[in-house]
């Protein structure tokens, strides 16, 4: 896969992953633990190991990152169902990047408030990028303390050391009436 279509199918890959972790219907989703969180994402067919990213967060940010991924559902998503089952959080989407259909399966097991696990399995229809048929990934979410190293509420740090600020984000992004 060459390094353009991986950084696509990275993108879609968390684009399914963002939608999978917003809540859908009736469903109460979990708040996490105001503070810095260590993220740690992996996937099978994007071609790029593990990746680790650091975000600070608080009640707002979370909300917001909630709006974001409601609003990508009604852009791109024809289906969303969640259920809860004790700590675990099933969705099943199917979702449209493009001329790709996606279905993805995701289990997100909540371990209180300071930690999770994301598994979602995606198939792309047609392959996604040409060549990317379906993705495996995990996500590993955990609060590592108050946050520090100047990190203010809605930074975050990816894994290319890039900062960005998701609150900033969600305000540049057109809202869908």
């Amino acid at each position: 896969m060459t390094p353009a279509r991986a950084t696509a199918a990275a993108l879609a890959v968390a684009a399914v992953v963002l939608a999978v972790w917003t809540p859908a219907g009736a469903v109460d989703y979990p708040v996490l633990k105001n503070g810095q969180w260590e993220m740690t994402t992996g996937a099978t067919g994007a071609g790029a190991p593990p990746q680790k990213s650091t975000i600070c967060l608080d009640a707002s940010t979370q909300k917001s990152m909630i709006d974001m991924g409601v609003g990508m559902q009604k852009e791109m998503c024809t289906r969303m169902d969640m259920r809860r089952d004790g700590a675990k959080f099933i969705t099943d989407a199917e979702c449209r990047i493009g001329n790709s259909v996606i279905k993805s399966h995701g289990v997100m097991t909540m371990i209180g408030d300071s930690a999770y696990r994301t598994e979602t399995a995606t198939t792309f229809d047609p392959p996604l990028g040409g060549d990317m048929r379906e993705s495996k990934t995990v996500l590993e979410g955990k609060y590592v303390g108050p946050c520090r190293g100047g990190l203010q509420p809605g930074d975050m740090v990816t894994h290319t050391g890039q900062k960005i600020n998701v609150n900033q984000m969600q305000q540049r992004v057109p809202q869908s009436k």
